[in-house]
């Protein structure tokens, strides 16, 4: 019992809300050393582990390159840029990703898209934009609610595209995994048979989420009329209240110092 220490820390330390890190590495310490192991070992197997799985920390350095881009206007940039295609609307813009990150993804190409790098300052930027004008051809403005429905489809655009392409890919985890589970039951099967029985549910995802994407085009056409501007709700009032004087906001007490 004494190696479950480390579970007592853990509990312990995020009850008092300490350093999740330095919870987390004080708990393997104590089971390592609670386990018979001397404190160097531990050490060393910190270390292994490390060298065995340093790749999944390379996804990260990504994250401050894309903070950077977008604050010198990589999103803004991206809606400009789609407002200059007059053919371009919400639906299809997204359409086009979806088939792409599909296309990407069978190819076992899963890194070129996702969330941080791709959707949230390119695809959904370039789907406002694109919304924006078909909003104003329709004689009214992009709400609130729209634009978020807008990075909701962008997202799943991304989910739908990598979850059902990847699978046609023979070399992924998932053909793996299904072809070790399949093998366990008694049932042979070669990956290769896996991923071309993987095409067709791609292309009817492809099919389905391809309709609802396009399908968004018509909600924003007749919503744009009857809907007020777009900013996030407090977002305005937020903005605007350091430029306003504290008593311009209280006309009665004036009267009443007046009088």
């Amino acid at each position: 019992m004494l190696p479950l220490i480390g579970i007592l820390i853990v509990v312990a330390g995020f009850a008092l809300r300490l350093n999740a890190l330095l919870v987390v590495t004080v708990a393997g310490l104590a089971t390592g050393v609670a386990s018979g192991q001397s404190l160097p070992e531990v050490v060393a197997a910190f270390g292994h582990a490390f060298l065995e799985s340093r790749y999944v920390a390379l996804v990260w350095l990504v994250v401050p390159v894309i903070g950077v881009v977008e604050r010198a206007g990589l999103r803004e940039r991206a809606r400009v840029l789609i407002q200059r295609v007059p053919a371009a609307t919400p639906g299809r813009v997204l359409l086009a990703y979806l088939a792409l990150r599909q296309v990407t993804s069978a190819l076992g190409l899963v890194s070129l898209g996702g969330h941080a790098q791709m959707v949230r300052p390119v695809v959904a930027p370039m789907a406002e934009g694109a919304a924006e004008q078909a909003a104003e051809r329709a004689g009214g403005t992009l709400s609130w609610p729209m634009r978020a429905r807008l990075r909701a489809m962008a997202a799943s655009a991304d989910n739908v595209g990598f979850f059902f392409g990847e699978d046609v890919f023979v070399a992924i985890g998932a053909i793996l995994l299904i072809r070790g589970f399949l093998e366990q039951n008694g049932i042979a099967v070669e990956p290769l048979q896996l991923a071309r029985w993987a095409i067709p549910t791609a292309l009817a995802a492809l099919a389905v989420h391809g309709a609802r994407l396009l399908w968004l085009d018509r909600d924003v056409r007749r919503a744009a009329p009857a809907e007020a501007p777009g900013e996030a709700p407090g977002k305005v009032m937020r903005e605007a209240a350091p430029d306003t004087p504290r008593d311009a906001t209280r006309p009665a007490d004036h009267v009443a110092e007046g009088a």
